[in-house]
């Protein structure tokens, strides 16, 4: 029943929370750049949206490739992986205190990735996740399940379409899995095209910017 209650609480409205942005210009602070990527705020604004965030106590946070079609074999699929790890490396590199490992394709994992033969805008199926299946893909979308009353995420699925050019990839990989740790609205700002992976308008960043690193250590700080 609980199960049930954060795939409402959580898919319903939040089919949209990881494809949301906040407009800004220049240079942020570090408060206004946190509360825009983590609850939505605009500058100098209030929370539009629950904080949300993993509480695993030391246990580290599971990936696992669950499907992936035909239609990425290849290059593709090469490209996949190899985005994967360096996401991975990427997020653990930054010491917010959760620590991300990848896991075969059968095992126990909370965030699920998929790479279904579907375009951009078509709606996903195959996730068997009530909420997600049916909802609207796009290049890469990522679905956030959380418990209302706490906060606490149990469960992401990231399911990237064919439309995704590979040379997107680790970026999106990695942009897609930073909003996977709670962190899901993205920044409208020509100042961070190139250095942010929250930049709305570019997939030019590969590697985590400061702020970017700041905001995922003052997510899970205690």
């Amino acid at each position: 029943m609980i199960w049930r209650a954060a795939l409402f609480a959580a898919l319903l409205p939040g089919a949209a929370l990881a494809q949301e942005f906040v407009e800004a210009r220049g240079p942020m602070s570090d408060d206004d750049f946190y509360n825009a990527v983590a609850c939505g705020a605009e500058p100098g604004g209030e929370c539009r949206k629950p904080f949300v965030r993993w509480e695993r106590e030391g246990r580290p946070i599971r990936i696992a490739i669950r499907q992936m079609d035909d239609a990425y074999l290849g290059g593709k699929r090469l490209r996949a992986f190899a985005a994967l790890e360096r996401a991975i490396q990427e997020l653990n590199g930054a010491e917010a205190g959760v620590r991300l490992v990848e896991v075969d394709e059968g095992a126990e994992a909370e965030i699920e990735l998929f790479f279904f033969d579907l375009e951009r805008g078509e709606p996903i199926a195959g996730t068997g996740i009530e909420g997600v299946d049916g909802s609207p893909l796009g290049g890469a979308s990522t679905r956030v399940l959380f418990e209302r009353e706490t906060g606490r995420i149990r469960q992401v699925a990231v399911i990237f379409s064919t439309t995704l050019q590979i040379r997107a990839y680790e970026s999106v990989m990695l942009e897609e899995l930073t909003q996977a740790m709670g962190l899901m609205t993205d920044i409208r700002n020509p100042h961070y095209d190139e250095t942010s992976v929250f930049a709305q308008d570019t997939n030019a960043s590969t590697a985590l910017g400061p702020q970017d690193i700041m905001a995922l250590q003052r997510h899970y700080a205690r």
